[in-house]
């Protein structure tokens, strides 16, 4: 008999986990307290697949469970994955920064400037000198989420929002936990990062890819999105303080996209946001299990680059119960 599972929570890591173990034949349930989907700290992320780049601040598991990520998400979502690198670039008085990035990170190759404005033209005599990451890809966070709630509706599992998280569990074989940061202080280790983020508007320059520029105390990235959109971001704040983004961090965030191209100074800011990723001590995702209970948490600041991983995680274990089930009754 088909096992079938609740998933709590459509944040990236829900929706993955449902996606994972629908592909593997188990009938999934979605549900989801907010009113619509990626609703939490998921809807305000970068949406890079960068495993290259992230190990400069990360455990080499952050590499090695990301480096097939997009992939993951290319198979999931055919068209939705933008395979063009990421480039780093430093203003000329902190030009140590890239050579620090450098020494602890790998797969990237130096650029000079006439490469600089070949691969971004807009960014022309602006940076004598970069880091590109050739095998790293990006996608838009909300068209991603979105994409998988639909697929799940079209196999007849669609997610059910405004739902409590406490939903009545007897009928379900196992359940998933994947709702972030509503464990913290439920989950032993789990604590909060804030992130916050904004979005501007400006028709005056175009990026094909992310974009970080390094900075000894606030580096930034910058996302290209669709219609002339960018996403600009992110702050790391040692707190689970879900209030507006402040002051402080919105200047920061608009002076680095000025140094990056002072065109961003006349750009609509169209939205800020914040959210607080659930992180552990070691800022690596696990799975635990507690009782008829798995939790997928701790995605920190690394949601859609290592989600695939905990999904294939949960599907591996849930997949070896039903044959141990099947062994004893045969």
């Amino acid at each position: 008999m088909t096992m079938h599972i609740l998933v709590k929570g459509a944040g990236v890591a829900g929706l993955t986990v449902a996606w994972q173990l629908y592909r593997h034949g188990l009938r999934v349930s979605v549900v989801e307290h907010a009113d619509t989907v990626g609703a939490g700290a998921s809807g305000f992320a970068g949406g890079m697949l960068a495993p290259w780049c992230e190990r400069e601040s990360a455990e080499e598991p952050v590499l090695a469970l990301g480096r097939l990520a997009a992939d993951w998400w290319e198979a999931a979502l055919p068209g939705h994955v933008h395979r063009r690198g990421t480039l780093v670039v430093a203003a000329g008085r902190d030009a140590g920064e890239l050579d620090r990035f450098s020494h602890r990170t790998s797969g990237w190759e130096w650029l000079d400037e006439q490469a600089i404005a070949a691969l971004e033209p807009d960014l022309a005599g602006r940076f004598r000198s970069a880091l590109f990451f050739r095998h790293e890809a990006h996608l838009d966070p909300r068209q991603a989420l979105s994409g998988l709630a639909s697929g799940l509706e079209e196999a007849r599992m669609r997610p059910i929002f405004g739902i409590t998280h406490n939903a009545d569990v007897a009928h379900y074989d196992r359940v998933i936990d994947c709702t972030g940061a509503a464990q913290i202080g439920q989950l032993p280790g789990l604590r909060g990062v804030r992130g916050e983020m904004l979005c501007v508007e400006t028709s005056e320059t175009t990026l094909s890819r992310p974009v970080r520029l390094l900075h000894p105390r606030h580096s930034i990235y910058i996302v290209p999105r669709e219609r002339h959109r960018f996403m600009i971001g992110a702050t790391m704040i040692e707190s689970d303080d879900t209030g507006p983004i402040t002051a402080r961090s919105l200047m920061e965030l608009l002076n680095a996209a000025y140094t990056l191209n002072p065109v961003f100074g006349e750009a609509r800011v169209t939205e800020t946001g914040a959210g607080v990723r659930p992180a552990y001590p070691d800022n690596l995702p696990r799975v635990t299990q507690q009782g008829r209970t798995f939790h997928v948490n701790g995605l920190y600041r690394h949601g859609f680059l290592l989600a695939p991983a905990m999904a294939g995680e949960v599907a591996r274990l849930l997949l070896e119960e039903g044959k141990q089930s099947e062994r004893r009754a045969s």
